[in-house]
């Protein structure tokens, strides 16, 4: 069976977001003192006396709005109330019971799902104020638990109300065979486009305002092609534009996206081609190790006639010249061109990232490499290889053992690596050689 889904809805700023990270134990949420910064639903999963829990975090609901963001973020809400089994009603102690809290709680009650009324912001649990018993005007079958998201306490009381308000569910652990895919970009690459087409639904806030999503947003989906968990990030803008708080929060978060993901697609916009933003971007993925798949999207849009795509190809792979190793795939996320063949693709790159080489075969290549361009020299001296060995997977990872260190220039790596290219393939993922002169001592 599923794992139960605990959503965490109310109005902007009530501290969902602090809550939320609180229950999961770690800051996933981004938590400012400004209202709206949640503005998607954020995953995440908590143990509590036994059962995980996934817990969704959902932007602030304003009952009564014509801004349009706000209006995405409030049906954001909703989708997360219709898949939650149990939802976390969280109102503001200091600012008391309103109206909107009595909007919210009917549509809460319409719901027809357990709804446990969380009273935040309630920094003295034992000393309640009169203004407390106010919250039991929302009429829900639960009693109202006064708790403090900031410093933990009533936490442990929400999450027994809970559990004692869920169906029997039995724990899954999660699957090792799901693929995490961080989906990273310039903002307004169409990012969230992509992951709501790769979903099937209306996963993310998509509009034309650049920088709509702040925090990284995971969705967990299953195909006939694998299971996947779908990182949706932060648009990462230049450096000199990342001005306010939260914003260089959004590039942190997109930066650990990419730490999480097994696959990164980098979204492209066909329109403007690589720019010195996309190189940086790219560069994330590049360090961090992953295995990536470079998307221009927004094809639809281009002319073409029979030398573009390849003319394309070679824009983008002078531009990322370090990267020339990830496949290109021309999407259109609007109109779903190619956008089925993605999967097959991530798998593939996947599968390529955590490829293991025994060590006579390597050695082999290793000898051809050797015999067909020998090693380079330098006063006399030259470069003596002895045998290399794969010692991890994800990014692929050799150690050489040689002579010399100094005399392995870096062409002559790039040599070797492109004699293993050629024989084991490796597409879609960086490839780590380390050199290591004999006699060397540390870790391999």
């Amino acid at each position: 069976m599923a794992k139960p889904v605990i959503a965490i809805v109310g109005r902007p700023n009530v501290g969902k977001s602090t809550l939320f990270n609180k229950l999961i134990g770690e800051r996933r949420a981004i938590v400012e003192d400004v209202p709206g910064i949640t503005r998607d639903r954020i995953y995440g999963e908590t143990e509590w006396r036994g059962k995980v829990l996934t817990v969704i975090d959902t932007g602030g609901i304003e009952p009564k709005t014509d801004n349009i963001i706000l209006q995405k973020m409030r049906e954001q809400a909703q989708i997360a109330i219709d898949m939650a089994d149990v939802i976390l009603f969280v109102c503001d102690i200091r600012t008391g019971l309103l109206a909107d809290d009595l909007d919210i709680g009917m549509m809460l009650m319409r719901s027809g799902k357990p709804v446990v009324p969380c009273i935040n912001k309630a920094d003295k649990i034992g000393d309640l104020p009169a203004e407390f018993y106010d919250f039991y005007q929302l009429g829900f079958e639960i009693e109202p638990i006064a708790l403090s998201s900031l410093h933990g306490s009533g936490s442990g009381d929400v999450l027994d109300a809970v559990l004692a308000a869920l169906p029997d569910f039995e724990s899954e652990k999660e699957d090792d065979d799901t693929i995490s895919v961080a989906v990273i970009g310039k903002p307004n690459a169409g990012k969230s486009s992509i992951v709501n087409r790769l979903c099937g639904d209306e996963r993310c806030i998509v509009s034309d305002i650049p920088g709509t999503t702040r925090d990284a947003i995971d969705t967990t989906i299953e195909n006939e092609f694998g299971k996947y968990n779908l990182i949706d990030t932060a648009g990462i803008r230049r450096q000199a534009k990342v001005e306010d708080r939260v914003e260089k929060f959004s590039v942190l978060r997109a930066k650990m996206a990419v730490e999480r993901a097994n696959v990164c697609l980098l979204m492209v916009d066909a329109k403007e081609g690589v720019t010195e933003q996309d190189e940086k971007i790219a560069g994330i993925a590049h360090e961090a190790g992953k295995a990536s798949i470079i998307c221009i999207n927004k094809w639809d849009l281009i002319d073409k006639d029979n030398n573009t795509t390849n003319e394309f190809n070679k824009k983008v792979y002078d531009a990322l010249s370090y990267m020339t190793y990830a496949p290109i795939m021309y999407i259109s996320a609007k109109t779903g061109q190619r956008v089925d063949k993605l999967f097959e693709q991530i798998n593939y790159v996947q599968n390529q990232t955590n490829m293991r080489v025994a060590t006579g075969m390597l050695n082999d290549v290793l000898a051809d490499a050797i015999a067909r361009v020998q090693p380079p020299s330098d006063k006399g001296k030259r470069l003596k290889i002895y045998y290399m060995t794969q010692i991890s997977v994800a990014p692929p990872t050799f150690v050489i053992f040689c002579n010399n260190a100094e005399l392995f220039h870096f062409s002559y790596q790039r040599y070797i690596e492109n004699c293993l290219r050629q024989t084991f393939g490796f597409k879609g993922t960086p490839i780590r050689l380390i050199i290591r002169q004999k006699g060397d001592e540390g870790e391999e």
